[in-house]
């Protein structure tokens, strides 16, 4: 399946989640009534008569007894289950902040959360999906690690302090490989769902627990016996819906485990890696064990598994070890890997140079560069080679090359550069930086702007920063900006508010805005922007949004492009319109004219689209590229401009134009 096939499936998951959770519901009634029924006849003046069976004994209890167990039980599991959905509002890091987790500072000295953010960056440049925020759960020691969110722009990923010290960096990139598969392929939309609702049907349970172990601290005796005896009922019957939340997960999870083991293989080329990390778990003293209060709720959303059950065949969350061991890497020896591994002291390594040794001795034949080293990327038309649905295929894919690219892309940077994006005040400048001009004049008027918007210290800070900037090229703009975004993200509002009005005055101070500088901006508010509602259902149809999608192709037929120099353009922009169309199954739209197409229309035909069902947004995707390939080739402005649309509609794409050789950089 591909990106959106997996996201439709997430969502027929859920309505399975659904069912199996009523079937859930009734059983904890049924147990809730059967202990009413129990204590009724203990307590009330009842006569017993000899012979009676079960049935029989039920039905002298009034139905009024069965009716209000059932209104309370159902409202008690409703209660709870809304109350964690409400809790879990904020999306993946409420989950991560639950659990007792620490955001990973990007300005962080400590060498291994280096490496970590180092390794999600990676891969989140790879496939372009916004780099996720990373979390360490600093009192774990099991090797674990899970990825939450309820978009992908917006993902969090958390890793155990275990995890850290025991692993090397193949064996870490294994693990964020495999959570970036739960975020590409919508398990972990799925999974932050499963949490919220699951919540209500193991409450009773905890309730029990607690009474339980509160019941010895009474000095009534005839107190304690009562309340603890309340608290096993209450127990006994959180065990039935204990029952079925495990059953839930298990029947939920696993499949999934082994398509992102599969995963992680493909996105590192390294076997070994994924391999290795399981085989750690296997080795550990204290395996994949979470010992945190939430980790039975949380069992379906890590690595590895977090805790211990009963009849495991049937309630296990994960599959064995050896078995996903087997399948990633057939043949594998461990004693062998284990000292190789420690003879090649590939333990946990604390430095970043192994990464930068491995891609600059490799070769770069799998780079496409478009441009003389070090020089800005022309907008000339290059060949682009792949069909529509080949190009829209791209969509949520991550692949060894692109994470070999990214790896060198960051090897490449500045120090001065990654030492700004690390802080929201700095990653702000680096922002404003890709929108300078490198016309003197024009710059003038934009730092002008930002002054007489009191930022201009921000914007000397750019300018300053624009020399390491322009060096890369226009075609790393983007990546920069999502390198910028999680210093940013964690900006106070009022910081947040300032960056963006220092964007806006860069953008407005020539009285024009450039579709590169639109890029830009729409990108960055989108992010900062207030989420949508958690787990809102996006199944609107194509033919519900026809004029935002008839406007979106006409965008980006006219992008990078200039009416009226070339006779020929418009013909050829009402061509690319017209197959983009049919490639949607729109009859009749045609190429809008240019005073239509403002940028502020497409701003808001974009956050419309953004309701589209999966499979719908796959055929615009689809029809997008067929527009913008119309031609046969696709400009640097093209590309920006498809990537930034792929990030409002959480359809990411990796970088389509790598327009400097990355292994020239540090040059």
């Amino acid at each position: 399946m591909d990106f959106f096939e997996h996201q439709q499936a997430a969502r027929r998951n859920t309505r399975v989640m659904i069912l199996l959770y009523l079937l859930a519901v009734a059983g904890v009634v049924v147990a809730v009534d059967l202990v009413l029924a129990g204590i009724f006849l203990n307590v009330a003046d009842v006569e017993l008569r000899p012979g009676l069976g079960a049935m029989d004994l039920l039905r002298l209890v009034p139905k009024g007894v069965y009716a209000w167990g059932a209104i309370g039980t159902v409202g008690v599991i409703l209660t709870a289950s809304t109350l964690q959905i409400m809790q879990l509002a904020e999306g993946g890091s409420a989950v991560a902040e639950m659990v007792g987790a620490r955001s990973v500072a990007a300005e962080t000295s400590d060498p291994l959360e280096r490496r970590l953010l180092n390794v999600i960056e990676e891969m989140a440049i790879a496939s372009g999906v916004r780099v996720p925020r990373a979390y360490v759960m600093p009192e774990e020691r099991g090797i674990n690690a899970f990825a939450a969110g309820y978009d992908v722009s917006n993902a969090v990923i958390a890793v155990t302090r275990g995890t850290l010290e025991t692993l090397s960096r193949d064996e870490l990139q294994g693990v964020i490989a495999h959570e970036f598969s739960h975020i590409l392929n919508g398990d972990m939309w799925l999974n932050i769902k499963m949490l919220g609702v699951l919540a209500g049907i193991v409450f009773l349970g905890g309730i029990g627990t607690f009474l339980m172990r509160t019941a010895p601290d009474s000095d009534d005796g005839k107190a304690t016996v009562g309340l603890f005896a309340v608290g096993f009922l209450l127990f006994v019957i959180g065990y039935v819906g204990m029952f079925f939340a495990r059953l839930i997960k298990a029947s939920v999870s696993r499949q999934r485990e082994f398509l992102a083991d599969a995963s992680a293989v493909q996105f590192t080329r390294n076997p070994d890696g994924i391999a290795g990390a399981l085989d750690q778990i296997r080795a550990s003293v204290r395996g994949a064990l979470v010992t945190n209060r939430f980790a039975e709720d949380m069992s379906h959303m890590y690595f590895g598994q977090g805790i211990e059950v009963w009849l495991s065949g049937l309630f296990d969350t994960h599959p064995p070890l050896e078995e996903r061991i087997a399948r990633v890497r057939p043949g594998f020896h461990a004693t062998r890997y284990r000292r190789g591994r420690a003879e090649a002291g590939v333990g946990p390594t604390l430095d970043g140079a192994g990464v930068t040794a491995r891609v600059t001795a490799g070769s770069t034949a799998g780079f496409s560069p478009f441009a003389a080293a070090g020089q800005r990327a022309s907008d000339a038309g290059n060949a682009w080679g792949r069909s529509a649905a080949q190009s829209a295929g791209l969509v949520g894919t991550l692949d060894a090359e692109k994470v070999d690219y990214a790896a060198q892309l960051l090897a490449g940077l500045a120090p001065e550069l990654r030492s700004a994006m690390r802080e929201a005040e700095g990653a702000g400048a680096v922002m404003v930086a890709t929108l300078l001009a490198p016309r003197q004049e024009v710059m003038q008027l934009q730092l002008a702007g930002l002054h007489a918007a009191q930022l201009g210290a921000l914007g000397e800070r750019a300018a300053a920063l624009m020399p390491l900037v322009s060096r890369l090229g226009r075609g790393f703009d983007l990546l920069l900006i999502d390198l910028c975004l999680p210093a940013v993200k964690q900006a106070s509002d009022e910081d947040k508010g300032r960056i963006v009005g220092a964007l806006e005055a860069a953008v407005h101070a020539d009285r024009r805005v450039s579709l590169h500088e639109f890029v830009v901006l729409t990108l960055v508010k989108t992010q900062l922007a207030s989420r949508r509602k958690p787990g809102s259902v996006r199944t609107r149809p194509l033919s519900a949004l026809r004029n935002e999608i008839v406007l979106a192709l006409s965008l980006v037929a006219l992008a990078g492009r200039k009416p009226g120099a070339d006779p020929a353009f418009e013909r050829e922009a009402e061509a690319a319109v017209a197959a983009g169309a049919k490639a949607a199954g729109l009859t009749g739209a045609q190429l809008l004219a240019k005073e239509v197409v403002s940028l502020e229309a497409a701003g808001r035909a974009l956050r419309e689209l953004m309701t589209l069902a999966p499979l719908a947004k796959a055929v615009l995707i689809k029809a997008l590229f067929t527009t913008v390939t119309a031609d046969g080739t696709i400009r640097l402005m093209e590309a920006e401009l498809m990537r930034m649309v792929g990030a409002v509609l959480e359809c990411p794409l990796p970088p389509l134009i790598e327009a400097v050789d990355p292994a020239t950089l540090a040059a």
